[in-house]
């Protein structure tokens, strides 16, 4: 299987450019895992944000997590990464992931109608 495309959707690359050392390197290898057709190590749905939306788990010295979408063809589109501080993610942080989504999902239904 050829390796798949990642897609960057808002500040993601930059937010994962944030975490700490540990935390990119697992973040990486993750990410690198999803693109070879392969699960995560560690994650779970995310349905409130979308059909087919998950997360990844990143567990260091602090907990990160990574929401992304893989079941369309072209790609793996990466829709937010965040330092999750609390036991839930954000409010704020799953608005935006779900209008990431929602954007994504508009831009897609253009690009086929073409």
């Amino acid at each position: 299987m050829a390796e798949r495309l990642l897609f960057w959707l808002g500040s993601s690359l930059h937010d994962i450019g944030s975490f700490p050392e540990d935390a990119r390197r697992l973040a990486g290898f993750q990410l690198r895992r999803i693109q070879q057709g392969f699960d995560p190590n560690d994650w779970k749905p995310v349905a409130v944000v979308g059909q087919g939306v998950r997360e990844i788990r990143i567990h260091t010295e602090l907990e990160h997590r990574i929401l992304y979408v893989a079941k369309f063809a072209e790609g793996v589109y990466v829709l937010h990464a965040l330092e999750k501080r609390t036991q839930k993610i954000s409010r704020h942080d799953l608005d935006l992931a779900r209008k990431r989504f929602s954007e994504l999902l508009v831009k897609r239904r253009a690009a086929s109608a073409r």
